[in-house]
């Protein structure tokens, strides 16, 4: 059982009064939240947000923010009321942190139309709500590259939490990179119905490698997988959301890393300055709110090479994730040669590519 926290950051001197400054020039800190679907301390999605807030703290200043972080929030109605209480509590501006959390950020904010929401992977705004999102696809396509030419058993597994449309982008962007440069590859998805749950993802990890998978990733919040990875000794995997070389030295064989800070930085500013609107980001590679972490040194330096040269074609725009043509896992062609999947288009995508079994 997980325990939900509130934790308060801010400049111990806000707590000081303010000697020989009238009441009426005061400045009142700006009051933000962050609600989280897990601990910080998971050195993955939740781990990224909070590294988040403390570069929008260290780049704003505590003495004109007042920040509050609520934990292990399950996706469902119960946030619905985490949501309602910081709004009541003078918070001006909430980040709900999962795609799980949109029916009831929506809900509440009808309620509160002074404060400002920002939803985390979200597909929906209104007047105060905003989403924010990172090209995680892109960075997916930098290690799948990797992978297919790392492996010896042309055989790869993906853990995925849900079936939804981020993850699912994921899965695809991996295989197509990795069958770019190896057509035999073959990519396994296993999906655990959970953000974070090490038991089930390391399960997951044993299962696969003894049905001859050799480089494992996933789109879960733990290093639990990896962990199985390095007792294994296959080939190795790729961390979540943050460098996690530490849980698996010899198996981690690089990282997507989500940086939020630049996104939280922008954000806070502009309600500060009386400028937010309502929007919709999904910034990557390019703007730096996607990050690939340290290559192990055992990958080889044409395998480098060749991967570092997908990360400058999709920053140059050279390279496009979803070039076509594509066909899924059926054989019917889906992307033409000379098309790509847009922007609008992504989030309609239900199919897997050639290669995935799913």
């Amino acid at each position: 059982m997980t325990r939900r926290n509130m934790l308060k950051a801010g400049a111990a001197a806000a707590a000081l009064p303010l000697i020989g400054i009238p009441r009426a020039f005061a400045q009142e800190k700006l009051k933000v939240a962050f609600v989280l679907i897990g601990s910080p301390d998971d050195n993955g999605w939740n781990f990224g947000h909070e590294q988040g807030r403390k570069k929008m703290l260290e780049a704003i200043g505590a003495d004109k923010v007042d920040t509050t972080v609520v934990t292990n929030v399950a996706e469902g109605p119960d946030s619905e009321r985490v949501f309602r209480e910081l709004a009541q509590q003078g918070h001006k501006l909430i980040y709900a942190t999962s795609f799980g959390y949109g029916d009831y950020v929506h809900k509440v904010a009808k309620q509160f139309p002074d404060v400002k929401f920002e939803w985390a992977t979200g597909n929906a705004t209104a007047a105060n709500v905003s989403t924010y999102n990172a090209r995680f696809h892109e960075g997916r396509a930098v290690i799948g590259t990797i992978a297919g030419l790392m492996t010896k058993t042309n055989i790869g597994a993906y853990i995925g939490s849900f079936p939804i449309p981020e993850v699912r982008m994921g899965i695809n962007a991996f295989a197509i990179a990795a069958r770019k440069v190896n057509p035999e590859f073959k990519l396994k998805v296993v999906y655990v119905d959970s953000w974070f749950d090490p038991a089930k993802e390391a399960d997951a990890a044993r299962a696969l490698i003894d049905q001859g998978v050799d480089v494992i990733t996933q789109h879960t919040d733990g290093p639990a997988a990896l962990q199985v990875a390095e007792e294994r000794g296959i080939v190795g995997g790729f961390g979540q959301g943050a460098d996690m070389s530490a849980f698996a030295p010899n198996a981690h064989l690089s990282a997507i890393i989500d940086n939020w800070g630049p996104h939280y930085i922008k954000s806070v500013q502009s309600v500060l300055d009386g400028t937010w609107v309502e929007s919709s980001v999904w910034d990557g590679l390019a703007s730096g709110e996607v990050e690939i972490g340290p290559f192990n040194k055992k990958i080889p330096a044409d395998v480098v090479a060749k991967a570092e040269a997908v990360k400058a074609g999709i920053i140059d725009g050279s390279i496009h994730p979803f070039a076509g043509p594509l066909k899924d896992n059926t054989g019917a062609e889906r992307v033409a040669a000379g098309d790509v999947i847009d922007d609008g288009e992504f989030w309609a995508v239900d199919w897997y590519v050639e290669g995935v079994e799913a």
